[in-house]
């Protein structure tokens, strides 16, 4: 491995270089809640630790990472490195079929994606961050979120259905489709609103969207501890495809 180079070739990339080929790279993915993920993809299993003690040298720590949980090699590669567990993430996936129509609770209406006022949506959305940092914080969040400017969390608009209670913006579901699939990237609802079956009408309303456009399951990844949420999904017959370690360096 002596001819092999590491450069940092973007504020977010590091790759190596094995007598002008490239043999891996590593990136850097930054949290809206400030923390930094890394990753690292190697063809060259000795490069592994050549880019991972370049990226962090050149890193604030903590750091932070997502491994498979059956992927024991790579876990213990990481924690050789000073990487520790942080937190479990349980990945599901749900069936479109047979969903049927959303049961809404009294006084509940959903707006489907591309619908809501985007002011109120916005609020929304900024209330619903600040009621989950303030109580089990906002790292218990599906760790898997688009990087976005300064003070914007709100990932296109387009994407989220909301549900109206009374006239008040009270809860919002996330669904990015993927080719044949669909992640439902976040589903939320304002602590004061919650109980009232707000959180399966929405998600059952997604599910039923997706169907109609011919999407035959979704995937979501819920924390472990939240158990509420793990109660929802399998409420509506979710199956566990998986599970994900957050590893902590710090």
């Amino acid at each position: 491995m002596d001819t092999v180079t590491i450069t940092r070739v973007a504020e977010a990339r590091w790759e190596a270089v094995d007598e002008g080929r490239i043999i891996g790279h590593g990136d850097l993915s930054h949290r809206p809640d400030g923390r930094l993920f890394i990753s690292i993809d190697v063809w060259q299993d000795a490069a592994f630790d050549r880019l991972a003690a370049a990226m962090l040298a050149d890193l604030t720590e903590p750091l932070h990472t997502l491994v498979g949980e059956d992927d024991h090699e790579l876990k213990s590669t990481w924690e050789r490195l000073g990487f520790a567990l942080g937190r479990r993430e349980r990945e599901y996936v749900l069936s479109t079929e047979s969903v049927g129509m959303p049961q809404l609770p009294e006084g509940v209406t959903i707006l489907p994606g591309g619908e809501a006022d985007e002011g109120s949506l916005r609020a929304l959305d900024r209330a619903i961050r600040a009621e989950v940092e303030a109580t089990v914080g906002w790292h218990t969040m599906p760790a898997e979120v688009r990087p976005r400017p300064a003070g914007d969390t709100l990932v296109d608009p387009s994407k989220y259905a909301v549900a109206v209670r009374d006239g008040v913006y009270a809860g919002l579901i996330r669904v990015v489709p993927v080719r044949s699939r669909a992640r439902i990237g976040l589903l939320a609802v304002r602590a004061d609103q919650r109980r009232h079956g707000i959180g399966r009408a929405l998600l059952t309303h997604a599910l039923g969207a997706l169907h109609r456009d011919g999407i035959g399951s979704a995937w979501a990844e819920v924390d472990e501890t939240n158990m509420a949420a793990i109660t929802l999904v399998e409420g509506v017959g979710a199956r566990q495809s998986g599970s994900y370690l957050e590893l902590v360096r710090h």
